[in-house]
């Protein structure tokens, strides 16, 4: 151990998390180090008195990322380009652990391959598929608008044996559509999942990243460094609620093909504009599931437009 870890430190467990979740009880740094010695030089001695990273270190980051999906999911060689989003994975399973609970309803998680979930925007991660397929052994189709993170999220599953025949990748050429062009003809998927673009502009990325940046004490010329992600990852022309307004509206066309279409949704004031919306596209059981991390509220809204009984 070294010097105590600058930056934000995480309590010794994760409340709020889902009790699937295999990252509820905090982290075991010592079990992580012995599945992915790289993390070692990131760990440090934290203010609570066990183990840490520094959270304001990309590198530290990716990292500890590297180790849990090592340690929890058997996942190897897991890397990043450089700039590209870190997911957190804690969160990350959170929202597939609710999506098994909500393809259950009262009865049995349904696992296995027959199940299919379309992931928008599968990004350089690929940290959605590579999770939902080890917990449940679901088959994903991730698209992606971005050459080089569907080379990097293709790297990931050419090094894990049977992940390339379990997850199918797919280049979304249209910058304007979300479900079209990736969804063909005659082609069913029981959820589709997304982490939508929040910004509704590059200069919107900017102002918050320099603004979380400044909230720990540092200078600003660090938060493009540390608050990685692209600009599809990020923003989009309407920021959030613009995204979810075209991802309703495609999903009424596709509404026979789906049985359920989901989406993270950041800010709770996108919600009634959303619910409203699916109201009027006549959009079936529309729900909103409410998650937490730590200090962190999230939720996600999910419809659809086939009958209950529908397969």
């Amino acid at each position: 151990m070294s010097k105590p870890a600058g930056g934000p430190k995480p309590p010794p467990a994760k409340p709020g998390l889902h009790p699937r979740n295999r990252h509820a009880a905090g982290y075991d740094f010592a079990r992580l180090v012995g599945a992915s010695p790289e993390l070692g030089p990131f760990v440090l001695r934290a203010r609570h008195g066990g183990a840490s990273i520094d959270f304001t270190d990309p590198a530290a980051v990716v990292a500890l990322n590297r180790a849990l999906l090592a340690e929890a999911y058997g996942i190897r060689g897991w890397d990043l380009p450089p700039g590209y989003l870190c997911p957190p994975i804690p969160g990350r399973a959170d929202y597939l652990h609710h999506l098994a609970d909500l393809l259950a309803g009262q009865g049995q998680i349904p696992r296995g391959a027959a199940v299919r979930v379309l992931d928008i925007g599968v990004g350089a991660n690929a940290i959605y598929p590579l999770i939902g397929h080890r917990e449940y052994g679901w088959s994903f189709v991730g698209s992606e608008l971005d050459e080089a993170a569907l080379a990097s999220a293709a790297r990931i599953l050419a090094a894990n044996p049977g992940l390339e025949q379990a997850i199918q990748l797919r280049r979304q050429r249209d910058r304007n559509a979300i479900f079209a062009g990736v969804i063909q003809p005659g082609e069913r998927f029981d959820l589709t999942l997304c982490n939508p673009p929040f910004h509704g502009s590059a200069q919107a990325v900017r102002e918050a990243s320099q603004a979380k940046w400044r909230k720990l004490g540092r200078g600003a010329a660090g938060a493009a460094r540390n608050f990685g992600g692209q600009g599809a990852e990020l923003w989009c022309e309407g920021g959030e609620a613009g995204f979810l307004r075209r991802m309703v509206e495609e999903s009424v066309a596709l509404g026979p093909q789906v049985r359920w279409f989901t989406t993270l949704v950041s800010s709770s004031g996108t919600l009634p504009g959303l619910h409203r919306l699916l109201r009027q596209v006549g959009a079936r059981g529309i729900r909103t599931v409410a998650m937490a991390q730590g200090q962190k509220q999230s939720r996600f809204v999910a419809w659809s437009f086939l009958a209950p009984e529908a397969p």
